[in-house]
């Protein structure tokens, strides 16, 4: 499909707030109908996410406190991309094994989502990992703050997309992956990208 598109271009851009792992800035964008409106919004490091599935299909689920919501979720191993020029495969194995105490001998990519483009540019890339091995218990990460109480579980595939749709996992890279997972189990594996594949950029 294509279209005829408004070519939105920003005329002025101020930074209101910077931390380590967002900032919020505002943009004056000029408007289809003529003139210019102002969009504040986070600028993101991204992150990365990983579907864990093993051998008799089920996946790695993670339990984990979120403030900002006041309570705890069902959630993918997940973090941040905020190590310069770490591949992001490579934080996927590192969220993984820090979160999960797991290795993979296969990682594709799943899934790509804009995980709330109305007031944010994160982006989350959802990796699929098989071929699952246990990392060694004196290799293993020491979990801090948040995660020192991490709950990690394994569910049948099909019971946690069971858990997406009666609502009991809300985490939106989490309903993303998983439901792409069950997808792709379901057409063979053959809508799997590779691990560097391009960002939809």
């Amino acid at each position: 499909m294509s279209a005829v598109e408004h070519r939105y271009e920003v005329t002025d851009h101020r930074e209101i707030w910077s931390g380590r792992i967002f900032s919020v800035v505002s943009d004056d964008v000029t408007m289809p109908g003529g003139g210019t409106a102002a969009r504040e919004y986070v600028r993101h490091v991204g992150a990365v996410a990983v579907v864990a599935l093993d051998g008799a299909g089920q996946v790695v689920l993670i339990r984990q406190y979120r403030h900002p919501v006041g309570r705890h979720l069902w959630e993918l191993p997940a973090g941040l991309t905020d190590v310069s020029g770490e591949d992001l495969a490579a934080a996927a194995a590192r969220e993984l094994a820090e979160e999960a105490d797991l290795t993979a001998g296969t990682v594709d990519v799943l899934v790509d989502l804009h995980s709330s483009p109305g007031f944010s540019d994160e982006l989350v890339r959802v990796f699929l990992a098989r071929d699952l091995a246990d990392v060694p218990a004196e290799q293993r990460h020491d979990r801090r703050e948040e995660e020192a109480d991490l709950q990690v579980v394994r569910v049948d595939l099909d019971e946690a997309v069971r858990m997406v749709l009666v609502g009991e996992i809300t985490n939106a890279s989490c309903v993303a992956g998983l439901l792409a997972a069950a997808r792709a189990r379901d057409t063979g594996w053959t809508v799997l990208r590779r691990p560097d594949a391009p960002l939809p950029y």
